[in-house]
C-alpha cells in the first residue's frame, strides 16, 4: 500500500503567506520561505505554493520565493497560480519546483495540458480543480457567452462535461459539483468529476481537488466529492478544503479515498504538527512516511 501524503499549502500573495475562508477575508500567515523550511524540518511529504496574485508583473516574486525555498528544503514543491504558457512552467521548474498546478488555463485550453505533459512529463503536471456543489434544479449554465471555443464547438465534449438544468432535475438526488476558475470567482458549468477524468486522459499526472464549500471552514473535506473523483480517475488525488482536525485528515484518505491530504490553517497556526498528523494516521492503520 502506498503511503498517504501530508501536504501543507501556502497561499502566497505579494510574497507573503495568507489564509482566508472560502477564498476571501485573507489574513497574513508569515514568510513563505520560513514556513517552507519549518515544514521541511517537520517531515512534510510535499509543499504546495499557490500564487494568488500571479499577474505577469508579479511573477518574479514567486520565482524568487521558489528559488530560495528550493535552496533550503528537500521535499517536493508544487507551484500553481497564473500559469498561462509553456514558458511559465519551464521558468518555475528551472527555479526549483518539482510540479506545476494548473486550473484556469486548463479550462480555457485543455490541449495545453496535453502539450505540457508531453513536454515535461505527466509527473510535473497537476490539474487543480476548484469545485462547488450544485444544490438544486434551478441551476442554469452561466457565462455561456464566455465559453471557450473548444467547448462551444465540440458537441461530444459539451454533452459529456456540461452540467445543465435538465441533468440536475433528473439527478437531483445525486450530488453534482461545478468547476470554477480564476481563484474560485468564475463558474464554468462543467461537471467536476467528468472534468477530472478528461484531464487524466489529456496527460495530467495528479488532481488537486478543492471543495470551495469547505475551504477554510474547518468542517472537514467534502468526502462525497473527494471519493467521486478518486474513484473516477487512476491518477493520485489530493483532497483540499476544510481540514480542521486530525480526524478530518483520516476521513480524507479513508472515506474520501484520497492519495494525499492538503491543509493550511491547522498547520500554519500550529494547532497540529506534521508529526502529530502522521502519528495519528499511523495509529489508525494508515500507511505514512515517518
Amino acid at each position: 500500500m502506498l503511503a498517504k501524503r501530508i501536504i501543507p499549502c501556502l497561499d502566497v500573495k505579494d510574497g507573503r503567506v495568507v489564509k482566508g475562508v472560502s477564498f476571501v477575508n485573507l489574513r497574513d500567515a508569515g514568510d513563505p520561505v520560513d514556513n517552507a523550511i519549518f515544514y521541511d524540518s517537520e517531515g512534510a511529504d510535499e509543499l504546495v505554493f499557490l500564487d494568488i496574485t500571479a499577474s505577469h508583473e508579479k511573477r518574479k516574486i514567486i520565482l524568487d520565493v521558489v528559488e530560495k525555498t528550493a535552496n533550503d528544503v528537500f521535499m517536493p514543491l508544487t507551484v500553481g497560480g497564473g500559469i498561462r504558457g509553456i514558458d511559465d512552467i519551464r521558468n518555475l521548474l528551472n527555479a526549483g519546483c518539482d510540479k506545476t498546478s494548473i486550473n484556469t488555463t486548463a479550462v480555457n485550453n485543455p490541449e495545453f495540458i496535453r502539450q505540457a505533459a508531453e513536454r515535461f512529463g505527466s509527473q510535473c503536471i497537476v490539474v487543480a480543480i476548484d469545485a462547488k456543489r450544485v444544490h438544486d434544479s434551478r441551476f442554469e449554465i452561466r457565462n455561456s457567452g464566455e465559453l471557450p471555443d473548444w467547448l462551444r464547438l465540440s458537441k461530444e465534449l459539451s454533452d459529456r462535461l456540461f452540467i445543465n438544468s435538465s441533468l440536475v432535475t433528473r439527478h437531483l438526488s445525486l450530488p453534482l459539483w461545478e468547476v470554477y476558475t480564476h481563484g474560485g470567482r468564475k463558474p464554468k458549468g462543467i461537471n467536476a468529476v467528468q472534468w477530472a477524468k478528461y484531464m487524466e486522459e489529456l496527460g495530467a499526472g495528479e488532481i488537486l481537488l478543492t471543495s470551495m464549500d469547505r475551504d477554510g471552514t474547518k468542517d472537514g473535506y467534502d468526502l462525497e466529492l473527494t471519493r467521486a473523483v478518486s474513484e473516477a480517475v487512476s491518477i493520485p488525488v489530493i483532497a483540499s478544503g476544510g481540514a480542521g482536525n486530525l480526524e478530518h485528515l483520516y476521513e480524507g484518505v479513508v472515506y474520501g479515498k484520497a492519495d494525499a491530504v492538503l491543509a493550511a490553517s491547522i498547520f500554519h497556526y500550529r494547532e497540529y504538527s506534521i508529526r502529530e498528523a502522521k502519528e495519528y494516521l499511523k495509529s489508525k492503520g494508515v500507511s505514512v512516511r515517518l
